[in-house]
């Protein structure tokens, strides 16, 4: 029996994706570039959109809050923590993605690719813009890192995996998860 568990024990931790275990394991994973970020905007209270939300208009969409803002400054502090503020930002045309990136980094440009399709009104760019997505990353040149700030959905269809607000999942290019780091809502 003991030797029955031993072996489950052991095909369950080659099978599941390395994941860094202390703070400083992430910081130099981190720090040695080439490395894709994918992060899920900070905090927004609600779920989705309200009905009609216009995407030029902040006050139509679900947006940060104070506490989804301090969630975004204590993504700075990480980053910044290693003088990792050279790296290519790339976020959601949705706002609460665009406050995520403008307080976590300053810098950042904005991508199509990134943005929803939870709603009906967005479903049907979901296959367009992964593969957009996938086309983008075999062009970059992989020197520094390249941080996508987006949305739940995204995340979920290119890493299959679930997200929490403001969460950060280390990849390398080839979309296989390194590291995961969950930034507390206070």
């Amino acid at each position: 029996m003991k030797l029955f568990k031993i072996i489950i024990f052991l095909s369950i931790s080659f099978s599941t994706p390395l994941v860094a275990n202390s703070n400083d394991d992430f910081q130099n994973l981190l720090s040695e570039g080439g490395k894709l970020i994918f992060i899920r905007h900070a905090y927004a209270p609600g779920s989705g959109d309200p009905d009609n939300f216009d995407l030029s208009d902040c006050a139509s969409q679900r947006n940060l809050n104070q506490e989804g803002i301090d969630q975004a400054k204590a993504i700075n502090k990480l980053f910044l923590k290693n003088h990792m503020d050279r790296n290519l930002v790339l976020s959601s045309e949705w706002c609460r993605c665009k406050q995520t990136a403008k307080h976590a980094f300053k810098k950042f440009k904005t991508k199509s690719f990134l943005n929803s399709f939870f709603s009906k009104k967005f479903a049907h760019n979901k296959s367009n813009q992964i593969n957009e997505l996938k086309d983008y990353v075999k062009q970059w040149d992989g020197k520094s890192n390249l941080i996508f700030v987006t949305h739940y959905v995204v995340i979920s269809e290119i890493l299959n995996v679930s997200t929490s607000s403001g969460e950060i999942i280390v990849v390398d290019k080839e979309f296989n998860i390194l590291a995961r780091q969950k930034m507390p809502i206070n």
